[in-house]
């Protein structure tokens, strides 16, 4: 096994395409793996059962409302968008060696390997860490599709990176698009044909009496001058005694939200859709030059505008449609996905706009450190936030803050990050658990500490050439 490592390590970017490009794909990472904690500390430091349903349950003062607003326009599911397009583009940078009919086996060997790894370090995310909505474990299983796809053009890797925004906007029974937009629109006609029913003082049927109960129900959670149901009421108790109880309460609620919602659920299945779908538009991107920064600026720019114009454009209408917080259908359910991967498209846009001029290097540099040890960001995030921060036996911060504090203390702990990132490398090649992954990856031992400046080589395992998985 040594010699087929030896002789199939991670490929070097930096021939193909080129230092800077390598160092865009650090940035991107490094900037999607600190904004997605902005979408995760809500989930983490809040009763999510008391607001859900209805995010003016938390707070909604007009900050609160302006930033939620501007944070599900712009950033809302993009930074995850970022990170399945950083994926699929280095898929094909990792099996860049087996693109031929008579390439190594040991490629697809590593590769699996790799991947079977970081499934296991997600299960230890949801089990130990006890963050419900790791990403590893869905990364991990999502990977496993995308070897056999390698080698697609990529207008074929695109129209397939499409289909979950096809599916997300045709939908199934339940689950929005243009199928839960009708059932929508049925709902409400058949409560106007009871409700003139019960007015005329008619007899209802006992399926009529069941869908105007329900009916009612819905529209009146909907009413915040009215007390909460007596079964939210217990779902809220039954949280916070939970989080203010001992690590095994934590633990077992924990277990039994992410079995409801990932395991005995349907929650891994579109997961996975999601980001194999995605990915492959990553995949695509890349062998375009996109993804990496191999385009110019005018195309970079064109590429922003035309985005950010379509894609915040749609999710601006969808927030409308939210901020009447009524039961009519929203066309925002049909359109969610795609304007997603429009805002996603135009991140990157952007930042590769950004990083071909001289300012823009500069600012975005920081973020370079972020990228080269995203993992162990993505774990320590998780770990100090659920067992120190929000932990009762921590500073006990659980169900204090509203969304603009929230946001607040997300932008003080990202900066924290930041700095400490770019403070380890420069002592060391890589995070401790990206040294951890590589290792148990390579089974052969891995640099760790910089031994001076430079001394770290492109081509070297796991090192500044490689591209690696963006989790």
């Amino acid at each position: 096994m040594a010699a087929m490592v030896d002789t199939h390590v991670p490929l070097d970017l930096a021939p193909v395409r080129g230092r800077q490009r390598i160092e865009s794909l650090d940035v991107l990472r490094g900037i999607a793996i600190l904004g997605i904690f902005y979408m995760n500390i809500p989930y983490m430091g809040t009763n999510l059962a008391a607001w859900l349903p209805d995010p003016r349950r938390l707070s909604w003062e007009p900050a609160d409302q302006l930033i939620w607003a501007a944070i599900r326009i712009f950033w809302d599911g993009t930074q995850r968008g970022l990170f399945e397009f950083l994926f699929g583009a280095g898929v094909l940078v990792f099996t860049a060696k087996a693109m031929k009919p008579d390439d190594p086996v040991a490629v697809a060997d590593l590769f699996l390997r790799r991947n079977l790894w970081l499934m296991l370090f997600g299960l230890i995310d949801i089990f130990l860490v006890l963050w419900v909505g790791d990403i590893l474990l869905v990364y991990g299983i999502s990977a496993l599709f995308l070897f056999p796809f390698r080698k697609l053009p990529p207008r074929a890797l695109l129209a397939m990176g499409l289909l979950f925004a096809l599916v997300c906007a045709i939908g199934w029974p339940g689950g929005g698009g243009l199928v839960g937009y009708g059932e929508r629109v049925d709902m409400l006609r058949e409560a106007t044909r009871i409700e003139a029913k019960v007015q005329s003082g008619a007899r209802l049927t006992q399926e009529e009496s069941a869908a105007i109960k329900e009916f009612r129900t819905r529209r009146d959670a909907l009413d915040l001058s009215r007390p909460l149901p007596k079964d939210r009421k217990e779902k809220i108790a039954e949280e916070r005694k939970a989080f203010n109880g001992t690590p095994l309460d934590m633990a077992l609620f924990n277990w039994s939200t992410w079995n409801k919602i990932f395991g005995a659920g349907n929650g891994t299945f579109f997961g996975v859709l999601e980001a194999v779908c995605a990915m492959f538009v990553g995949m695509a991107l890349f062998k375009w030059g996109v993804i990496q920064g191999g385009r110019s600026v005018r195309f970079y720019l064109v590429l922003a505008i035309c985005a950010y114009g379509v894609g915040c454009g749609l999710r601006a209408w969808s927030v409308h449609e939210i901020f009447r917080f009524s039961l009519e259908p929203k066309i925002g359910w049909i359109t969610d996905e795609f304007a997603r991967l429009c805002v996603t498209l135009g991140h990157v846009g952007l930042f590769n706009l950004l990083l071909l001029t001289r300012s823009g290097r500069f600012l975005l540099a920081p973020f370079k450190a972020v990228g080269r040890m995203a993992f162990t960001v993505y774990i320590t995030t998780s770990t100090v936030m659920i067992w120190i921060v929000f932990a009762p036996w921590g500073l006990g911060l659980w169900e204090r803050f509203g969304w603009f504090q929230l946001m607040v203390a997300a932008s003080l702990f990202n900066l924290l990050m930041l700095i400490a990132a770019n403070l380890w490398m420069r002592f060391f090649v890589c995070g401790p658990l990206e040294w951890v992954w590589r290792l148990l990856s390579y089974w052969k031992r891995q640099p760790f500490v910089r031994r001076r400046a430079g001394a770290l080589t492109p081509a070297a395992p796991g090192g500044a050439g490689e591209v690696v998985l963006p989790v």
